[in-house]
């Protein structure tokens, strides 16, 4: 790999506000499942043979490149499962992948997942090296009681080791955390939150802990085993993560994500902006426009399956299907709604062939969960993203 393949990324570009062009890569392994997981991740207790799912992901993409056509690429997700099993060579051969089959410019986003063990720690420098720009770790709280609680195999000096490192070999650097744990009081997450912003760089993803169905946790949960903070202290608990994260230069620019301004996720707004991406891997999802509609594809969860489709057909895709400007427009709000900067109203109306209802808008208004951002963008407030889904259906109608 050249000098110029290793110094990809050091100066990212511009964000131009426009949707861009997304490949995701999704890796499914993990060393354990965690409880509260639905990803599609999947835990194997023999060597994984990454030189041939390497093969089998350049072969699927050549497949999505008929599909969408030439593409200039504006960031590459790796994610999973634990994109961080792999080994630097297989991160090379993948990203080197994407640049043959679209055009890969210098300086984009080029993000993977990690899990802050000591073992995967050490290969940063080598993900660095084959193109990686941006980490995102799976640290998920801050002290060793909950980590076991939440499955994770790390404790808190492995992440903080980790997030050393991390902040020593990339440019940028995220990390996850999960509140609205058991018995967890705003007062003890308003403690970890700051001891996180401590930390980070420039972005933090923070989730509110949800029950899945067909997780551990699920299960626990259904038969009283598991109780989960009520929904007034999760309010609680979210106002005080808006509160924090504002007050120290970390705004939410997505419901769940907050960064400094300027370092925002580029490949997570690509989704949220309702842009192109490419899914790539076993259970992967993808939105490709084609002409007035868009194609959106779903690939075999199961990656042993996917792999053998992939090697005999030239893509693992067990779904695909044209989404009419209806379908596109409830997207676009489902996604953009989720945005501090709120949905583009020209491009639904166009995809709508409506006005927003004046009555539900009004009302909306009236109650302080909406507003508009001059003419061109509506937007939720922070009292509407409490209630997003009940505020996206109602503007859906």
């Amino acid at each position: 790999m050249d000098t110029q393949d290793l110094m990809r990324g050091a100066q990212l570009l511009p964000d131009t506000g426009e949707p861009g062009f997304g490949v995701y890569v999704h890796w499914p392994f993990c060393a354990a499942k965690c409880p509260y997981c639905d990803f599609n991740s999947h835990v194997r207790h023999q060597p994984v043979d990454q030189e041939r799912f390497a093969a089998a992901f350049l072969k699927e993409m050549a497949t999505m490149r008929m599909l969408s056509g030439p593409k200039t690429v504006t960031s590459v997700f790796l994610g999973g499962g634990t994109p961080s099993l792999m080994k630097p060579e297989t991160v090379g051969a993948i990203l080197d992948g994407i640049t043959k089959t679209w055009h890969m410019p210098d300086g984009i986003e080029i993000t993977m997942e990690a899990n802050p063990s000591s073992v995967e720690a050490e290969r940063f420098r080598g993900y660095r090296a084959a193109g990686v720009n941006r980490v995102s770790m799976g640290v998920q709280a801050l002290n060793d009681r909950d980590l076991k609680f939440l499955g994770r195999l790390h404790d808190v000096a492995d992440a903080l080791k980790a997030i050393k490192l991390a902040r020593e070999i990339f440019p940028r650097m995220s990390f996850d955390l999960i509140y609205a744990r058991p018995n967890q009081t705003v007062e003890e997450w308003e403690r970890e939150l700051k001891e996180a912003i401590s930390y980070a760089v420039d972005h933090l993803s923070l989730y509110q802990l949800t029950i899945e169905e067909g997780t551990p946790f699920f299960g626990l949960h259904k038969a009283g085993k598991l109780i989960v903070p009520d929904g007034d202290q999760s309010a609680l608990l979210y106002e005080a993560t808006q509160e924090i994260t504002e007050r120290e230069g970390m705004p939410a620019y997505e419901v769940s994500n907050h960064a400094r301004p300027g370092a925002e996720s580029r490949h997570n707004l690509t989704y949220w902006r309702y842009g192109d991406y490419a899914g790539i891997g076993p259970g992967a999802h993808g939105r490709l426009t084609h002409g007035p509609q868009k194609l959106a594809t779903a690939t075999e969860r199961k990656p042993e399956s996917w792999l053998e489709m992939v090697e005999r057909d030239g893509h693992g895709m067990i779904d695909q299907e044209m989404l009419g400007f209806d379908e596109q427009a409830d997207e676009l709000l489902l996604m953009g709604l989720r945005l501090r900067e709120g949905v583009d109203l020209a491009r639904w109306q166009q995809l709508s062939g409506r006005d927003p209802d004046p009555q539900r808008e009004a009302f909306l208004l009236e109650h302080g969960f909406i507003e508009r951002i001059g003419n061109s963008r509506l937007r939720c407030t922070p009292a509407g993203m409490l209630v997003l889904d009940s505020v996206v259906a109602d503007l859906a109608c």
